[in-house]
């Protein structure tokens, strides 16, 4: 019998780590994690308040078939766009959707997110993608997976690798994160809402602000990520 402790343990602290954050109010988001090993996706169940979530609650799927391997409730609405995720991008060990106010804001006005400066570099190469809209038959037949499917068009009609750019804006809809493991995708909501909010102001402050140069862009993304990473400890 499988042993589902650890992965639904997890997946609560990283929901949890939403709220704290300020990312999520009521029931508006979701977090997930992926054990490749197993081939399963734990996630958080739909429309349960925050405050009373236990571990017991978080719900077990295939990612191969969706199908509820573990859980008395029913998963997030929101589960085929993970399943979806997880199925295209094989690096990726966790994700997040939230509602968060100014990522929002960005989604509604459908446009992407301009790296104003060295806080959006370490975090993101370049602009925060913004996915096509969906159709209505789209939204009409599979909205949820189809969420998922035309986050993952954009990734591999552009070659971006996601990794590099670690969420996304769906138009009048929000963001999804995601990172190697359930934390690294909380992580990345966050800077995500930061990025969302600085460049709000940044655009407020002036309507032609420029953004930072691809050198600067360079050097600050590289400083985190691949092999010439050489920021915090060993």
């Amino acid at each position: 019998m499988n042993n589902y402790n650890e992965i639904r343990e997890n997946v609560l602290k990283a929901n949890l780590a939403l709220v704290d954050a300020g990312l999520v109010i009521l029931t508006w988001g979701n977090a997930s994690a992926a054990d490749r090993e197993k081939g399963i996706m734990a996630i958080k169940p739909s429309g349960v308040s925050y405050s009373t979530l236990k571990s017991e609650d978080i719900v077990i799927q295939s990612i191969e078939t969706g199908e509820v391997l573990s859980g008395s409730l029913r998963p997030s609405s929101d589960s085929p766009t993970h399943l979806e995720l997880y199925r295209a991008f094989p690096e990726v060990g966790g994700i997040v959707h939230t509602h968060s106010s100014f990522a929002v804001s960005w989604a509604q006005a459908e446009m992407e997110i301009p790296c104003y400066g060295t806080t959006h570099a370490d975090h993101f190469y370049g602009s925060v993608p913004l996915t096509r809209q969906l159709t209505a038959e789209e939204i009409e037949e599979a909205y949820e997976a189809n969420t998922g499917k035309v986050i993952a068009e954009r990734f591999r009609r552009e070659k971006l690798n996601p990794l590099h750019f670690p969420g996304v804006l769906l138009p009048h809809h929000g963001p999804f994160t995601w990172g190697t493991d359930c934390y690294g995708a909380v992580k990345n909501a966050i800077a995500l809402e930061e990025i969302a909010k600085m460049a709000f102001y940044t655009e407020t402050l002036n309507p032609s602000a420029r953004e930072t140069s691809p050198s600067q862009l360079n050097k600050h993304f590289s400083r985190k990520h691949g092999p010439k990473a050489y920021y915090g400890q060993n």
